[in-house]
């Protein structure tokens, strides 16, 4: 078993290095300052190889997972969102996955891959909760992102607020990520988000920011980011 697991991995290697395109990596290098381990491989591609191994002894390939290049790291991820199993499993690889994610792309991909949470949401944000108030930067942004991807629904808004007020991380990506999310609720509940705005306790650069998304953002009119841009903090 040990040597058609190094065989196979072996194999996956070659396959990814046989995809991969200078020139996007190049592209996808820039976007992530620091992370070097990149070979080039478009995400479709990547999401192409997550499906079949998904199909197959998808365990046995995270157990022995090479987390050597970012499109390894990524492929794990997609094959946690698409595998066939249980809640609690699930889980279970997603615990042991959080902890690999070292950039933003990684954290944000692997969040829109677990619709998986829309089965058990519940439990979900239950499951979500220590990773909002850790001190890791990605495992907060995980989080955050999750929260903006399938809890943007008005039973969960106070709670993902007083959350977000509670997040006092000071790396980029995390604020960054909270501003994003404050914008995407705004969008679809601009009064209510709006009154959040007026007295949240978020930092001075994660709530400039989140103005700026919301000014940015097709789906607010031009009259509400008007308002919007009058918002803004004294200095």
């Amino acid at each position: 078993m040990e040597k058609e697991n190094r065989e196979f991995h072996e194999s996956l290697r070659r396959e990814l290095e046989d995809m991969a395109e200078p020139g996007f990596r190049d592209f996808t290098s820039r976007l992530m300052p620091g992370v070097e381990n990149v070979l080039g491989v478009r995400l479709p591609k990547l999401r192409k190889i997550a499906k079949k191994i998904a199909k197959g002894d998808w365990e046995s390939y995270l157990s022995n997972a090479s987390d050597e290049s970012y499109e390894e790291i990524m492929l794990q991820g997609m094959v946690i969102g698409c595998c066939k199993t249980g809640f609690e499993q699930r889980c279970c690889q997603i615990q042991r996955f959080v902890p690999k994610i070292d950039n933003w792309s990684v954290c944000d991909s692997f969040c829109a891959g677990l619709k998986a949470a829309r089965e058990e949401p519940e439990k979900m944000w239950d499951f979500l909760q220590p990773y909002l108030y850790g001190s890791g930067t990605y495992e907060i942004r995980f989080a955050v992102v999750m929260l903006l991807m399938y809890y943007r629904e008005e039973v969960y808004m106070d709670a993902a607020f007083t959350a977000f007020d509670r997040i006092k991380h000071e790396d980029y990506y995390v604020k960054m990520a909270v501003a994003w999310a404050v914008s995407m609720y705004f969008a679809a509940y601009p009064v209510q988000t709006m009154e959040y705005l007026k007295h949240c306790r978020l930092d001075d650069f994660t709530y400039r920011r989140t103005l700026q998304k919301i000014t940015e953002s097709l789906q607010v009119d031009p009259e509400t980011k008007h308002k919007v841009r009058e918002m803004k903090r004294a200095t």
